[in-house]
């Protein structure tokens, strides 16, 4: 199965799906809220998880790296979100812009462009099954 139908899988999955429980809020104003996880059936030890990350106004998300196994593909669902990882540009993205991290990567900026409009990115995670932290703060 080619990466993008697994994408497109999972994409899939959370349009139908009804938002979870809130998992974490990592600072004032943002909250993370997991909407999909599933096994590849076709893939042992793989799995997509997908998140809204939902950001109010100026809010921000601590520095961060992401699980070592985590490819990880990102969607502005509404607003602008600024991002830099790894050595990479700080870049503001909008609505309807992606970008993807490659396993292990650092997310040293990841906050709402906007102090006065709220913002919302989708999250998938693809990456081995037994990894729980999707993310862990960087001290």
């Amino acid at each position: 199965m080619k990466f993008r139908t697994i994408i497109a899988a999972a994409c899939t999955a959370l349009a139908i799906s009804i938002a979870g429980a809130a998992l974490a809020r990592d600072g004032e104003g943002q909250t993370v809220t997991k909407n999909f996880e599933a096994a590849i059936p076709n893939i042992p030890g793989r799995s997509p998880i997908a998140v809204e990350v939902d950001y109010a106004p100026g809010a921000a998300s601590a520095p961060h790296t992401h699980a070592k196994s985590a490819f990880i593909y990102a969607y502005v669902i509404s607003g602008s979100i600024e991002s830099k990882v790894n050595d990479g540009e700080t870049r503001i993205y909008r609505a309807g812009e992606s970008w993807s991290e490659p396993p292990g990567a650092t997310h040293s900026i990841s906050r709402n462009a906007s102090k006065t409009e709220p913002a919302k990115l989708l999250a998938v995670f693809v990456l081995d099954a037994n990894d729980k932290a999707l993310t862990t703060p960087i001290k």
